[in-house]
């Protein structure tokens, strides 16, 4: 009996190696290599390739005589996730869709399967770590279910191709790919080989056949996703929804999309019911403000084209002893550092020995340099006791130099605060002009000393 061949691959950037290395040559990862066998050239998925029309094959043409057509998107039925995905799902488009076990990735599908269904026709819902017996239970949990909507509990992605091939559904949800598995090859499910051929036959299927595919995606403990690096490069769009400890609000990121921008950010509400959209984030993430003490600023970020509110806290302390603690929750600890070197070189205030927090509430991370100047008020304010209205907004960055620089669609930023009830603003001064609305009384700074002045 002949001996079946291996190779060993390495799961963080796929690199092949003809035996077990401890280190991988290419991304220098250490104890990444797993074994898999080498599977027969004609019988492999490799042998799948996805092929073109005749009329476009062994030739090439100018790029601008390609004709395009107009692609009409699928609505999921949620603005939210239609958001995220950039309006709505694109034919032929492999999404996937990761996050924490129990967040509720399998819940905010199987509404969008539900929606697809009822608004357009046939829906194949493929769960493969539930029985159908639990999966219509949660469905009747989230409300009626259309006829429209199929399900089947199948592990084997030939079952799962031939299924959708032959019923030429609107959707496919797969829940979840580590759970598929090729006969072919000997590895168990959720292997890297494995994870890896079942996502090119998924691909395969969505591209020849205009089908998009929702899969539901694991995580590792670091909160990566689970499988190989290959796995992300081949999908259109990679969701992660994530949340807080503590926090029913779930915010769902792209980090990738070939069809729409990574930066929008959609916000849901984990319910009884199933996943709810939250419209406005910003009523959310200040609901449950305290009255003005120091040390506490609004601010406003900007997540893709939606402005979002937030409350930066900070909290200095004199340190007991050895060196003082930099802790941050939802900003930056590098930015925080340079932000308390410019207040002590430019404004002259004191943190030695001053152990400093910063926290931006309700979970939300803060990203773009548009929060430095609140950042700074927040610990300029609690380290001199000195409040900042609970009306006023604060924006802008913070240069080396002390100096307050202009942030972008300072308008759209205002008119949200204004729009919550805010009365007043902290602006940019050269930036001021963007930033003009009836609603707001900005007091434009130029630089870092300027704001302190209007400390309470």
């Amino acid at each position: 009996m002949a001996k079946k061949k291996t190779q060993y691959r390495c799961q963080s950037c796929g690199h092949v190696s003809p035996r077990w290395l401890g280190r991988c040559p290419a991304c220098e990862a250490w104890s990444t290599f797993v074994e898999e066998p080498v599977a027969p050239a004609a019988a492999g998925p490799a042998a799948r390739v996805f092929r073109l029309p005749e009329a476009e094959q062994g030739r090439a043409q100018p790029l601008r005589d390609v004709e395009v057509s107009g692609i009409e998107r699928i609505s999921t039925g949620s603005s939210e996730l239609d958001r995220v995905t950039g309006g709505g799902l694109v034919p032929g488009a492999l999404v996937l869709v990761g996050g924490a076990p129990g967040i509720g990735k399998s819940t905010l599908l199987l509404q969008a399967a539900t929606a697809v269904a009822r608004r357009i026709g046939r829906v194949l819902y493929v769960s493969g770590e539930e029985s159908l017996g639990q999966l219509n239970g949660r469905a009747r949990r989230l409300g009626d279910v259309p006829a429209g909507l199929e399900a089947i509990s199948e592990t084997s992605i030939e079952r799962v191709v031939a299924l959708a091939e032959s019923s030429s559904p609107a959707l496919l949800v797969v829940d979840s790919i580590q759970a598929m598995f090729d006969p072919e090859l000997a590895s168990a499910p959720g292997s890297v080989a494995q994870v890896r051929e079942c996502a090119a036959r998924l691909m395969y299927v969505a591209k020849s056949t205009n089908l998009p595919v929702l899969m539901v995606g694991h995580t590792t403990k670091d909160g990566n996703l689970a499988g190989p690096r290959v796995l992300e490069h081949l999908v259109d769009a990679v969701l992660e929804l994530e949340a807080s400890a503590g926090q029913e609000h779930r915010i769902l990121r792209s980090r990738k999309n070939r069809f729409g921008s990574t930066r929008e950010l959609g916000v849901f509400e984990m319910t009884g019911t199933g996943m709810t959209e939250v419209l406005h984030p910003s009523e959310l993430f200040l609901s449950d403000r305290a009255p003005p003490a120091p040390g506490a600023v609004v601010t406003a970020t900007l997540e893709g084209s939606r402005p979002l509110l937030a409350e930066v806290q900070a909290l200095t302390a004199a340190c007991g002893f050895g060196t003082p603690r930099r802790t941050c929750a939802g900003y930056d600890g590098a930015r925080v550092a340079l932000l308390v070197a410019v207040l002590q070189r430019r404004a002259g205030l004191d943190f030695t020995g001053t152990d400093l927090f910063v926290n931006v509430t309700g979970g939300l991370d803060l990203t773009e340099p548009a929060a430095d100047l609140a950042v700074a008020l927040a610990l300029a304010s609690c380290h001199l006791d000195r409040t900042i209205p609970e009306d006023r907004l604060v924006i802008g960055e913070v240069g080396l130099g002390g100096e307050i620089r202009a942030v972008p669609q300072a308008d759209a930023r205002c008119e949200e605060a204004a729009r919550l009830g805010f009365t007043s603003a902290i602006v940019p001064g050269s930036g001021r002009k963007k930033a003009e609305t009836r609603a707001l009384e900005l007091f434009p700074v130029r630089t870092l000393e300027e704001a302190l002045e209007l400390l309470g």
